[in-house]
């Protein structure tokens, strides 16, 4: 095996594991020759590890910033040791190596489609930029990817912020056709409906043929816009952590739950609210997976359970054709970055 295609060479402890379990990387700006160097312009943090982020430090911008900033000069990436995640980037190719088989130039300006957990990264402002207020960092510096890692070309027809927000979960609406597609229409619900990947997951499930989708969500507000939207046939609401609420505000138990909820605990209600037989995708860095495999075990849930791994072949084409087509979904993109702007 080729230890420089997935980066082995770039751990410098502990030895052995590969860059995604490292607790440290090399972020040294030279190239191997299956390697790109790309210059970074922003970051996203995934939604689970902001939150974490923002309640640790109960919301001070500049906590958050200065932690942020610490886990990557420590750490060679960004990989948030409480959660375990840390999100993707947006930048420009520097160089690239005689022998990636990206199919990347110098000059191209794309997202990396890979976790930041696995990136080597180095910044050189400081964070300097970034209020702390969103879950995307202007920046500036360096990452290196490997023969192995993922990146697309940023679409020119949308605003880098919301292709980045896009891609960031691209993933999920990628292996929710995946899943629906196999079925005979079935039913399928979405708890977290309203977000990023929860709209996105909703709109991919109704285009693979689901006969009926749910969408569930926590508060009034998020209910009335997405019953706005239409991308759900029914609009609910509970708490996801909270078993008992989810399956009651669902009624009927679903073929297929899609967990997209950023925060802990949802688990038992997912496994609760699927029909025996069913499928439930967990697409959420909040999930403990233990969790999720005991919760089932006792509830004598005969369901499959699913990882969302983040990668489908062709899933950033899919996601971008969603936000292109359908008004629901960028509608609540639109909103999402407004009110992360206002904060």
């Amino acid at each position: 095996m080729d230890v420089t295609a997935v980066g082995l060479h770039r751990v410098l402890e502990p030895a052995g594991v590969l860059p995604q379990a490292a607790r440290r990387l090399d972020p040294d700006p030279r190239i191997r020759p299956d390697e790109v160097r790309v210059r970074v312009e922003r970051l996203n943090l995934d939604a689970a590890s902001y939150r974490q982020l923002h309640t640790a430090h109960g919301g001070d911008p500049g906590a958050i910033r200065d932690e942020v900033l610490a886990i990557i000069s420590e750490r060679g990436k960004m990989h948030n040791p409480v959660t375990g995640s840390g999100g993707m980037l947006v930048g420009v190719v520097d160089e690239t190596g005689p022998r990636s088989p990206l199919g990347l130039k110098p000059g191209d300006r794309i997202a990396t489609l890979v976790s930041l957990t696995l990136t080597p990264l180095a910044v050189d402002d400081g964070l300097a930029r970034w209020d702390g207020r969103s879950e995307q960092i202007p920046t500036s510096g360096h990452a290196i990817l490997f023969a192995r890692s993922i990146a697309a070309v940023l679409p020119a027809d949308l605003p880098v912020p919301l292709a980045l927000s896009v891609m960031d979960v691209c993933g999920a609406p990628a292996l929710t056709s995946r899943v629906v597609a196999g079925l005979d229409a079935p039913v399928v619900a979405v708890l977290g409906a309203a977000g990023k990947s929860g709209s996105l997951s909703l709109a991919a499930a109704r285009r693979a043929g689901a006969a009926r989708t749910i969408g569930l969500v926590p508060t009034e507000e998020e209910e009335r816009r997405l019953a706005a939207t239409g991308l759900a046939d029914r609009v609910v609401r509970a708490d996801a952590r909270d078993p008992v609420a989810v399956a009651t505000a669902l009624g009927e138990p679903a073929d297929v739950t899609v967990v997209c909820v950023d925060v802990p605990g949802c688990e038992h209600g997912a496994i609760l609210a699927t029909a025996p037989g069913g499928t439930v995708v967990f697409f959420s860095m909040a999930t403990s997976f233990p969790a999720a495999a005991l919760g089932a075990e006792g509830l004598a849930a005969d369901v499959t359970m699913l990882v969302g791994n983040g990668y489908v072949p062709g899933h950033a084409e899919l996601a971008l054709d969603l936000i292109r087509g359908e008004p629901g979904v960028r509608a609540l993109f639109t909103a999402r970055e407004g009110r992360s702007s206002a904060e």
